[in-house]
């Protein structure tokens, strides 16, 4: 016949305790790696972010540009880890609470909407890129483009208004 024995409760008071103990522990990781910090954003960027506000309707042959290159650019976010520089240019006439953007950008975002939808899955996967995007509380579904530049840099064109 086998017998079972119970645990005595000096092992059962330790087993609560690390259970209590890891319970605990990831939300004092999220304290201490905040993103309400400038300083802890350029860490886990690697780089300045600059930002930029201009209308869609003045660079909308660059947006277009950026849109048909979309195909290339998915390539690039997947294998970027470190830029020299960030651009964002916030488009605030193409946000959608001022009516989304212009006829001829939106024709183009129709034309390329899987490619661009891919981006942007790229872009969530790619950390860097990810935090730059998110620490200007831009949502992914507003970048309509990036362009990378030949100086180890990139621009992403945002339908969306500054934070603040």
């Amino acid at each position: 016949m086998t017998t079972i024995s119970m645990p005595d409760s000096k092992w059962l008071h330790a087993f609560a305790a690390a259970a209590f103990l890891a319970a605990s522990l990831p939300q004092t990781a999220l304290m201490a790696q905040g993103l309400e910090s400038p300083e802890a954003i350029e860490t886990i960027i690697g780089t300045e972010v600059q930002e930029e506000e201009s209308q869609a309707t003045a660079d909308s042959d660059k947006v277009i540009a950026a849109i048909e290159k979309t195909g290339e650019s998915i390539a690039t976010v997947r294998k970027t880890s470190k830029l020299d520089k960030v651009d964002i240019v916030f488009l605030s006439d193409a946000a959608a609470t001022e009516g989304g953007p212009p006829p001829e950008i939106e024709a183009k975002i129709k034309e390329h909407e899987e490619e661009i939808t891919e981006l942007r899955k790229e872009l969530e996967g790619n950390a860097m890129l990810y935090h730059a995007i998110d620490s200007r509380q831009i949502l992914l579904r507003d970048v309509l483009a990036v362009e990378f530049d030949d100086k180890n840099g990139v621009v992403i064109y945002a339908a969306a208004k500054p934070a603040g």
